[in-house]
């Protein structure tokens, strides 16, 4: 076992300050070096973002603790392995090559632990130590691939199967959250034959416990991906329409103005410690929200400011809030926490919780780690050691009734 660092952030007015301490940790053996495969791509509508968030990762991972193989899951659904030489080509984005071979991992634990296997059966098995998915939204990070990894008795970086499929659907994480006594936006849960059943009905239902402006989201999906903000009834339809393509299920919120403040939260490597909460984040979208299209496609589509210019009281206020979703959410290993403040009144509320957040070099996440005082590479070498001890503590449990 190799003797790491564990942090705990303290404020010091508005400034804040790390202190450390040992902590016997699971990242790497006296026997060699762990083996991570970092797992991405995958069937979802962010596909080409988790490209970029992979790139980043693996260029960032110590090499000196780990050994890195790179499986790419691509929009069809195969799993496939770049050769050395097509990661090597690789820019800010990594490639999943039609023609790299072809992988699967078997939904059962084997006794030489964790394997990939080739689907033609020609070749080798694939050994690794821990998975570190790099995947974003539906069939990514909403429960489904960490179901087949704790089937497969795989150690996987990030939440489990409660928190990210609870996570991933807002309208479920909302009503938590809200259970758990906690402050959210008051919205409406939408399924599409209630609304083509009676379109007007809803829209009336909209007006008198929202009113207008709302945002209608779909409930699954990440990146702000067929998000709309909504003024005026009559185009409620034409927003729902397009949501609709995207996920069975439909938030209509109500629009607030309101700061968006993200934080990024940590499972602590103390076992049973309250998580760590970075420095607040703040976006200040120059569109008219924080869509899609101001993410990922406008170099200007919004100003990020790390740390968010709070006060010291409010700063206190949303890292506590912060803290609170995740422990609520169960979650484990990572998650971002998005808030609103409202301008008006100083109120905040649960914006949503990402599970897996971007790990692209611009990303919030890591971002605001690195503000926090822990860098980016420290950080993924964190993430696993998480996964490694968390895989470690499930392996312990007994499977089959022993009295005592």
């Amino acid at each position: 076992m190799s003797v790491g660092l564990f942090f705990s952030i303290g404020t010091q007015g508005s400034r804040y300050f790390l202190s450390m301490g040992s902590h016997t940790s699971n990242v790497s053996t006296a026997a060699g070096k762990k083996r991570v495969v970092v797992l991405y791509g995958g069937r979802s509508g962010e596909h080409e973002v988790s490209l970029r968030s992979a790139a980043s990762v693996v260029a960032k991972l110590d090499r000196t603790r780990f050994e890195i193989i790179a499986v790419g899951i691509d929009k069809q659904g195969h799993w496939r392995v770049p050769t050395a030489e097509a990661l090597a080509a690789a820019g800010a984005s990594l490639p999943i090559p039609s023609d790299a071979r072809e992988v699967f991992l078997p939904p059962h634990p084997s006794a030489q632990g964790p394997v990939l296997m080739p689907v033609d059966g020609k070749g080798d098995a694939i050994r690794f130590d821990v998975l570190f998915p790099v995947l974003h939204g539906t069939n990514c990070e909403d429960g489904t691939l960490q179901g087949l990894l704790e089937l497969a008795e795989v150690p996987y970086v990030g939440c489990g199967v409660l928190s990210s499929s609870v996570g991933m659907d807002k309208d479920s994480a909302k009503r938590v959250v809200r259970d758990s006594g906690l402050p959210i936006v008051p919205f409406i849960c939408v399924r599409e034959p209630s609304w083509k059943r009676d379109p007007d009905a809803l829209r009336g239902q909209v007006q008198r416990e929202l009113g207008f402006p709302v945002f209608v989201k779909p409930s699954n999906s990440g990146s702000s991906v067929g998000v709309h903000k909504v003024k005026d009834a009559r185009d409620l339809d034409a927003a729902l329409k397009d949501a609709f393509r995207y996920d069975l299920k439909v938030l209509i919120e109500r629009g607030i103005s309101a700061r968006e403040i993200e934080l990024s939260v940590l499972e602590n490597s103390v076992y049973g410690e309250p998580p760590l909460v970075s420095v607040p984040g703040e976006v200040a979208p120059t569109h008219e929200f924080y869509s899609y299209e101001a993410k990922y496609l406008d170099d200007e589509g919004a100003k990020l400011m790390i740390p968010s210019p709070l006060s010291p009281e409010q700063t206190t206020l949303v890292q506590k809030l912060a803290r609170d979703v995740f422990v609520a959410l169960e979650c484990e290993g990572m998650a971002r926490v998005d808030l609103f403040l409202d301008k008006g009144t100083g109120s905040l509320y649960l914006n949503e919780v990402n599970t897996l957040p971007g790990f692209t070099s611009i990303s919030m996440y890591p971002k605001m780690w690195e503000a926090s005082g822990i860098g980016y590479s420290d950080l993924l070498t964190r993430l696993v050691g998480l996964a490694l001890d968390r895989g470690a503590r499930k392996r312990a449990l007994l499977r089959e009734y022993s009295a005592q």
